[in-house]
């Protein structure tokens, strides 16, 4: 039997979604999304925020923006969905300092999450995330649509960014797992390479790379990107999940795999650009053979308002189907629609 993995764009639940969150139930921030998500084998988010009521917002260099989520409703909202892993390199996890960074890795190791990209040290930062999803012996609450198989698929998940040089872990200090996104840079290639052999010695079922890249509102990934995400296909990654600039780009398969340039935004307080519209994306679910191969990735319409993600209007999804085959097009990648979906088989 299949399993079928959900993979989101940004999942910001700080500042007005915090708000929001202490006057609602736990559920809210799912919208109309809830059931969806709670019917996945696996979920992997890029979490944008931390996890923390402690700390000062950074101020050894200007920051506009810091981002918190209080635990006592965010851990129980990520339960919920039952998230399994969450990406931590991108450039909010030192929002409130070193102290904010520990109590959402704390939180999360007590709620079972598994997580990567960030750590105590520039070693913790780049150890990949293991987690098995479906099946009988997968995590801790209610049973997958796969509960009836055993063993489940084992997931690795490498998270890595290129934003925030100042929130870079080190030998001594906490941090993300920074680096630069490109191949011709000997010590990145060499940092990521050695994640990925770390997870391979795990031997999963699937290996993800979960990269935070580039600049906000850009809508083509530039070409060392699309040469870094092959190269990561090349070296046995089979889904590259990218994030960071709050639009979706569009996507390439390479050698069978997708690479995901960018995922958007999934929940956030975010204003909205009326032309890139930012508030729009997808819930990207990629179906696993029983063996590891992916065989389709599936693109459901999503749309946020009111703090909280929602299945997309039809108005919206239109106009997100439409705009993911342009930005794909240059690619190669082609689209079958079901329903409101868009549908790209990975088989050959």
């Amino acid at each position: 039997m299949p399993f079928r993995i959900g993979f989101t764009g940004d999942v910001m639940l700080g500042r007005v979604v915090d708000d929001r969150q202490r006057s609602r139930s736990v559920a809210a921030v799912w919208g109309t999304v809830l059931e969806r998500l709670r019917s996945l084998d696996g979920l992997v988010i890029n979490l944008e925020c931390v996890l923390s009521t402690r700390g000062r917002e950074w101020q050894r260099t200007h920051r506009p923006f810091h981002f918190r989520a209080d635990p006592d409703w965010a851990v129980p909202a990520l339960e919920r969905v039952d998230v399994d892993i969450c990406a931590l390199a991108n450039n909010h996890v030192l929002d409130y300092e070193d102290v904010a960074l520990r109590d959402t890795l704390a939180a999360l190791d007590a709620a079972g999450i598994a997580h990567a990209g960030a750590g105590e040290t520039i070693g913790e930062a780049f150890e990949p995330a293991i987690r098995t999803v479906g099946g009988s012996n997968a995590g801790d609450g209610e049973p997958k649509p796969n509960a009836d198989s055993d063993s489940g698929l084992d997931v690795a998940v490498v998270s890595v960014t290129d934003n925030t040089p100042e929130y870079a872990a080190d030998e001594d200090s906490p941090g993300t797992a920074r680096i630069e996104m490109d191949v011709n840079d000997s010590d990145s290639r060499r940092l990521v390479s050695d994640s990925l052999e770390r997870a391979r010695e795990t031997e999963p079922d699937l290996l993800v790379a979960s990269l935070h890249w580039g600049p906000n509102m850009v809508t083509e990934p530039p070409e060392s990107f699309r040469e870094f995400g092959r190269w990561l296909v090349e070296e046995g990654v089979d889904t590259v999940h990218g994030h960071s600039a709050h639009v979706f780009q569009g996507i390439e398969i390479h050698e069978g795999s997708p690479i995901i340039y960018d995922a958007g935004d999934f929940v956030d307080d975010y204003r909205v650009d009326d032309e890139l519209r930012n508030d729009r994306s997808f819930l990207f679910v990629l179906t696993v053979a029983s063996d590891g191969q992916p065989t389709e990735l599936r693109l459901q319409p999503t749309e946020i308002h009111d703090c909280a993600v929602h299945e997309a209007s039809q108005a919206a999804a239109a106009w997100s189907r439409e705009r993911m085959r342009e930005l794909s097009a240059p690619f190669g990648t082609d689209f079958d629609r079901d329903g409101d979906a868009l549908v790209c088989s990975l088989e050959t």
